[in-house]
């Protein structure tokens, strides 16, 4: 009998949980999804309410779970967790009390994302570049979207291991004259420049701030909450050009962390782009823009050609992921 898991991905705004199916052939690394839904994380005060929720599903109803792995967007600690932006309660134990689920962990958002690279097929990624994976090299994991963070995957021996981070909130280094025109902004407005203000949604606005010397005939209010996704249209379709400005610039600071995490990593067994923004601009992703700056590493080029570069098109790998954690035997 296969047997059953709980996943969950678990963010500021959005939640997803479902219920996979583990195939009792050990050589299937991927589960399959029986049932998946999305709730308003804001609607729920807990974890625990929401999986209450899900369990009333008529499908999921009379199915036994015996382990479960939630990915949260926020740093987790032990057996509990905070999710960054909203007062939302992770607890593990109770989770496992409370539906008599075994095994059950908590996971930082991109370290369960991670967990899905070596289940996703050819036809869920864009390569960026081909390069040529060494077979026992380490994987690399780098997102922006509403946020923006990084994670590792160690080759230990014959297994996988991803290990989470902070990474968005990292010090951000600028590289250009430009660069350096957005860090004396960011620093002036923001006391420091991270990473995430930045290489995210929110950092596509600060840098569209200073690539207009003249109020923008597209982005009236670059504080709203829609403005990066419309400067983004706008420098795609070339409507505005301080919009395209900020969106290459949002792309080469983007394709040089890349490389950055490649070198810091030794991710000579690819480097993966996730999050929701890549796929969304992929157009100019694969310009050359991205690589160039993501190979723009002095004496290290090298090496960094041959690491292959793959966008992830699949928008659920978080809620993959974590299952794929659930199932995996990690003693």
């Amino acid at each position: 009998m296969s047997t059953m898991i709980l996943a969950g991905d678990l963010g500021g705004t959005k939640t997803l949980l479902g219920l996979f199916e583990r195939s009792t052939d050990r050589s299937v690394a991927r589960p399959r999804p029986l049932v998946v839904r999305s709730f308003s994380t804001p609607a729920f005060t807990n974890l625990t309410t929401m999986i209450s929720a899900f369990s009333e599903d008529a499908q999921v109803r009379g199915h036994v779970v015996s382990s479960a792995s939630f990915g949260v967007a926020g740093p987790v600690l032990g057996r509990t967790a905070t999710l960054t932006n909203v007062p939302f309660e992770i607890d593990a134990d109770a989770v496992s009390r409370a539906f008599g689920i075994a095994q059950v962990s908590l996971l930082n958002d991109l370290e369960a994302m991670a967990w899905s690279l070596r289940v996703l097929s050819h036809t869920e990624v864009a390569g960026l570049q081909e390069g040529e994976a060494h077979p026992r090299g380490n994987l690399a994991l780098i997102a922006a979207g509403t946020g923006f963070n990084e994670a590792l995957v160690h080759h230990i021996g014959d297994r996988f291991v991803p290990t989470a981070a902070e990474s968005g909130h990292a010090d951000w280094a600028a590289r250009t004259d430009r660069e350096t025109r957005l860090l004396r902004d960011l620093t002036d407005r923001l006391g420091r420049a991270e990473v995430e203000s930045v290489i995210s949604g929110p950092g596509i606005a600060n840098i569209h701030r200073v690539t207009h010397e003249a109020p923008c005939h597209v982005i009236d209010d670059v504080d709203a909450l829609d403005a990066p996704a419309r400067i983004s249209e706008a420098a795609l379709n070339r409507r505005c050009q301080g919009c395209v400005d900020a969106l290459q610039m949002f792309v080469e600071a983007y394709g040089a962390e890349a490389g950055n995490l490649a070198l810091r990593t030794m991710a000579t067994g690819g480097v993966f782009i996730g999050g929701g923004i890549a796929p969304k601009i992929l157009p100019l992703l694969t310009d050359g823009r991205f690589m160039r700056a993501f190979l723009d590493k002095g004496r290290f080029r090298g090496l960094l050609q041959r690491v292959p570069v793959r966008v992830i098109l699949n928008a659920d790998t978080g809620l993959l992921g974590a299952a794929v954690a659930a199932g995996a035997d990690r003693e």
